[in-house]
């Protein structure tokens, strides 16, 4: 069902979704909380709109700070350096009340910031967007601490004292260490899993939620505590499940500007139905707000949607609403390296059936789908901390950045947009091979590593365990006969599947050569269009996910 029918459809279901009813008996908040960042960025000058000035940029932080003191939110403000040094936005932002509010940086790079640290400028205007210009991963790692000294600097004349969260659409390595190892921020955040949007591609990481980067690469969580850098990344702008994934080039997001999501009334009502009442294993993280060069204009409405509900949760105990600096010290606090989560989703938009579960650890991330009762696993992703990323020392020429993991599984690129292809459950029904079909999936965490995917079939039932280093795939009471999963991929899909050798699936990507295995259970090559199968061994297939 197409997006747009999926908001507009008036089921008794997505009325019931406006109730915020619980979903099953949930962990207490302490244990297991819901938290809540609205996150604002600053520009102070918009060249790609001659109607949005100064005036315009600056009334709109005016319109959003007031909007969130009349709900009693609080937030984290960001500003970007041409911000930092005008006078308005010093003297508004001083007068927040510091309990509530928090002043930090937005890094994309403008001319002033650019000339002061001795840089020659290459942009077409005052701010330039595109990646080799206006962002740290255009410029040498020396470059970047010379900005980097500036910004702080200047900073701490301003308001006296450094900034505790910096965020961007894409940020390196080096000046995430940087800043941590000699200014001691402790937030720092990126954009959303997209592929190619306004330049940039974020893609196979960390789903949602925040997790410890390896020292050698922003966007790679990192395995071991001595390998990474201690900043919490969080991930930004609220991504819808289940639709932000399969178009990953679209912008499915709690954005208020985006009228068929967090601009639009009954997406807001399922996306926080889902987000406070699913459930969530460690903690479930949503970034809400916008940068002030949408205007309030596009933003209000959604706004004033959103905030409300924020609020109400807020009030029954559901979700923190916290700074991004918070946040980033509670993580700190309670993970010393990145830990396992989960975001799911048991009643989907509309008249969909669709559930999904993402799980994340350090080691790997992966997506279920249910879909007219049937089941694929359409991502896979590993990761390394020793992989580095593009631009640790190395600088880009041309507007695109381009940040990956590692892809066993990748639903969207190697399947296509909005019908992502992966693992399917399949069984023999006689000499025909099908999908499984099956009811409604139910989720449960079992420790706080672990997480349970139950999907009844027939008389029966599969069990899907989600751990730290692994998945288990096994059986209750025999639900189908002859079972196995099957890897397909759209027509002539490039993928960086090899071939099949020793019982283990071998991958290259970017140089980097890593393979899945199974501890339980065969891979086999196949003769009808999947790239390979994977056979259950006595009821159980038990898949290897870490790049070993």
């Amino acid at each position: 069902m197409k997006l747009k029918a999926l908001i507009t459809a008036t089921s008794a279901a997505v009325l019931l979704v406006t109730t915020f009813g619980s979903v099953g008996a949930q962990p207490k908040p302490a244990d297991n909380p819901r938290i809540v960042n609205i996150v604002n960025f600053i520009r102070d000058i918009e060249p790609r709109d001659g109607n949005i000035t100064k005036d315009v940029l600056y009334q709109t932080v005016v319109s959003q700070i007031k909007l969130m003191k009349q709900y009693h939110l609080g937030g984290t403000f960001l500003l970007q350096y041409d911000a930092l040094i005008d006078k308005r936005y010093q003297e508004l932002l001083k007068t927040l009340p510091k309990d509530e509010f928090e002043i930090g940086g937005w890094w994309e790079l403008p001319q002033p910031l650019i000339e002061k640290a001795g840089i020659k400028w290459r942009g077409k205007y005052a701010w330039d967007w595109h990646s080799d210009v206006g962002f740290s991963v255009g410029y040498t790692p020396a470059e970047r601490e010379k900005i980097i000294d500036v910004y702080f600097t200047d900073f701490k004349k301003i308001f006296g004292y450094y900034p505790k969260s910096i965020a961007s659409w894409v940020i390196d390595a080096h000046s995430l260490s940087y800043m941590y190892d000699k200014y001691k921020i402790v937030a720092s955040a990126n954009c959303k899993d997209q592929v190619g949007t306004d330049g940039f591609t974020l893609w196979g990481g960390y789903w949602n939620q925040a997790y410890y980067p390896s020292r050698v690469n922003a966007y790679m969580p990192a395995q071991h505590a001595e390998k990474q850098i201690p900043v919490p990344v969080f991930r930004m702008l609220g991504s819808d499940p289940i639709r932000q994934y399969a178009d990953g080039r679209s912008v499915t997001t709690l954005e208020p500007v985006y009228t068929h999501a967090g601009g639009n009334e009954q997406w807001i009502n399922w996306f926080f139905q889902s987000f406070a009442n699913d459930s969530s294993l460690g903690f479930n993280y949503t970034q809400a707000g916008q940068e002030n060069s949408f205007t309030w204009d596009a933003m209000k409405k959604g706004l004033e949607w959103q905030m409300p509900i924020i609020a109400r949760l807020k009030k029954e105990g559901k979700v923190r609403v916290e700074t991004m600096a918070q946040s980033g010290e509670w993580f700190k606090k309670t993970y010393k390296v990145t830990p396992a989560t989960t975001f799911t989703v048991s009643k989907d938009l509309g008249e969909s059936d669709k559930k999904t579960v993402w799980y994340n650890s350090r080691f790997y991330r992966l997506n279920l789908l249910w879909d007219n009762g049937n089941l694929r696993i359409t991502d896979i992703h590993l990761f390394n901390e020793t992989i580095p990323d593009k631009y640790l020392k190395d600088v880009t020429t041309v507007n695109q950045s381009f940040f990956y993991t590692l892809p066993v599984v990748d639903g969207f690129q190697w399947g296509k947009a909005n019908k992502p292809e992966g693992f399917r459950l399949m069984m023999k029904n006689g000499e025909a091979e099908v999908p499984v079909q099956g009811g409604n999936p139910t989720f449960k965490n079992v420790d706080k590593n672990t997480a349970r995917a139950t999907w009844p079939v027939g008389s029966g039932s599969f069990e899907i365990t989600m751990n730290e280093k692994s998945l288990t795939i096994s059986t209750v009471n025999h639900p189908a006969g002859d079972w196995f999963l099957d890897l397909f991929v759209a027509e002539n899909s490039k993928t960086a599947f090899k071939t099949v050798a020793e019982n283990s699936a071998e991958y290259e990507f970017d140089g980097h050569t890593y393979r899945l295995a199974t501890t339980e259970g065969t891979i086999e090559k196949t003769t009808n269009g999947s790239l390979y199968r994977i056979r259950p061994k006595g009821q159980r297939i038990v898949l290897t996910l870490a790049d070993q």
